[in-house]
């Protein structure tokens, strides 16, 4: 009895250390679960989405909205009107268009959208920055909106120091509905010019044709009228010389009459 009560001392913490072990190992009872890699939308003790996942839903449905919106604005404005398109006024620098464009550009491209419309879209706002950027054809379409708010003003009876001028109505109602009367009545005209230069070219065309038509006509009938000269200058020597045709003199058949001599 004394021995294993000796053998009870001396290993007083064998037991002790055991149990410190397994409960070193075995994992505490609040860990967080384990997931099988895929992301998870964070969300709060009662299991809702949280705040900063809310946020950045309404981030991305607030960018798409503007990418709509944009889109929608550019397919309802008035493609000639290259400013209209680019939703900007006349007098802003080159430098300035560049930077609108390449925002808008990248707003509404097709690789970042789903919108049907963002191509033909895309393709307006093209159309506009290029026509900007031409100072052939942007002296042009500046001097159709200049004509547009002279008219206007000449309508209204303003004058260039009038505060009309800097309204809300003259900015965004009448002169755009003015300039697009213009823009349209010159598109008609240049139509038009077009139309009737091609129907000029046509006829110089046709001109041009018979011309050179008229030409190979007379080259041809030259070459054939020296293609036969040889015989016609034969026929002519045998009408000429008869005898030389058959061997002869060239004196012909015929003899000599003879003198009649007078009796008496």
């Amino acid at each position: 009895m004394a021995i294993n009560d000796a053998s009870s001392e001396a290993h007083p913490t064998t037991n002790g250390t055991t149990n410190d072990t397994n409960k070193a190992s075995s994992p505490p009872s609040d860990a967080a679960p384990k997931t099988n890699g895929t992301a998870q939308t964070p969300t709060n003790a009662n299991d809702e989405p949280s705040d900063a996942s809310l946020f950045a839903d309404l981030e991305r449905e607030s960018a798409e909205w503007n990418k709509d919106a944009e889109i929608d604005r550019i397919m309802h404005s008035f493609k000639l009107n290259a400013y209209a398109v680019l939703g900007i006024l006349p007098g802003i620098p080159s430098s300035s268009i560049k930077a609108l464009y390449r925002k808008k550009s990248l707003l509404i491209h097709p690789d970042k959208t789903t919108n049907p419309s963002a191509p033909d879209a895309f393709d307006r706002l093209q159309k506009a920055h290029t026509t900007l950027l031409d100072d052939k054809a942007r002296e042009q379409l500046d001097e159709a909106i200049a004509d547009a708010r002279m008219l206007v003003m000449r309508e209204q009876k303003w004058t260039v120091d009038s505060e009309e001028l800097k309204g809300e109505e003259f900015l965004h109602k009448l002169w755009p509905e003015k300039a697009k009367q213009v823009l349209v009545d010159n598109e008609l005209r240049r139509r038009r010019q077009a139309k009737g230069q091609m129907q000029e070219e046509g006829r110089q065309q046709r001109k041009d044709d018979e011309e050179l038509a008229e030409r190979k006509r007379k080259r041809e009938e030259e070459e054939k009228w020296d293609k036969g000269r040889e015989g016609r200058i034969d026929k002519w020597r045998d009408f000429k010389v008869p005898g030389l045709k058959n061997g002869g003199d060239g004196t012909g058949d015929k003899k000599k009459k003879k003198k009649l001599k007078v009796l008496g």
